[in-house]
């Protein structure tokens, strides 16, 4: 499976997903400063769901009906980034196939996937 990861997602955590076997385009990597709707649109262009930090992608989506391949957002702050990583990997892993156009939360203790399609 194919992600797109924006520039508030963690490298710890990308390499992780590249260690798993998934492909990861970081955008911090390709093209750092890309601002939120272009961030989105290449993910879109890809199809393949927007891995990031950044709260701001739920009012493009939900407010702005922007259009979306999914995206997974992780609120795991006040964890150590090791500590992120197996809560990540394990949420991905478990609900690939429910990624794609959903808009999903992770944080410490739930899973929240609510499809957009």
């Amino acid at each position: 499976m194919n992600f797109i990861a924006d520039e508030s997602l963690d490298f710890p955590i990308i390499a992780a997903l590249r260690g798993s076997g998934y492909t990861v385009y970081s955008i911090m990597e390709k093209s750092p400063g890309t601002d939120d709707e272009t961030v989105l649109k290449i993910a879109s262009d890809q199809a393949a769901p927007l891995i990031t930090k950044d709260k701001d992608f739920g009012e493009l989506i939900y407010r702005l009906r922007k259009i979306t391949s999914g995206v997974v957002l992780i609120r795991l702050d006040g964890l150590a980034k090791e500590q992120q990583i197996p809560i990540v990997l394990s949420a991905i892993n478990d609900h690939a196939k429910e990624l794609s156009g959903a808009f999903t939360v992770i944080t410490s203790n739930s899973i929240r996937i609510r499809k957009l399609i």
